[in-house]
């Protein structure tokens, strides 16, 4: 039996702020009784989407994680016009947390590339 290793990164702490930032954003609708549906569907999606792709980056990191999840974060900025709950107490967390999932995703991208480009930089070829 083959037990799959993962390599530790330093850069995977952001991935484990977006695995809570997601949590929290599944549990949001019974904390704060939001009483829109597609509130609490946009949410529970998100969440989870969120949550899924930071296990995946966890597990076997790959640079479109972090950029799937940094377009969730933008999703979660603009969902509250598209689906009709601005102006709402949702509408806060949803920009919140999709502002800080967006951003701690571009920070993970500008992480590796600025990795990359020190090793292309330095001789040693690609990180």
């Amino acid at each position: 039996m083959r037990i799959m290793r993962t390599k530790w990164r330093r850069e995977s702490v952001l991935d484990i702020y977006n695995l809570l930032l997601a949590l929290f954003l599944v549990v949001t609708p019974w904390l704060f009784a939001y009483s829109h549906e597609d509130v609490k569907i946009d949410m529970w999606a998100s969440g989870g989407m969120i949550a899924a792709v930071c296990l995946a980056s966890l597990i076997a990191f790959s640079n479109w994680g972090e950029w799937i999840n940094f377009l969730l974060g933008l999703w979660l900025i603009g969902s509250p016009w598209v689906l009709g709950f601005a102006h709402t107490r949702a509408m806060h967390f949803s920009i919140g947390i999709g502002a800080v999932v967006a951003f701690m995703a571009a920070l993970e991208i500008w992480v590796v590339y600025d990795e990359a480009g020190d090793s292309y930089q330095s001789g040693r070829g690609p990180a």
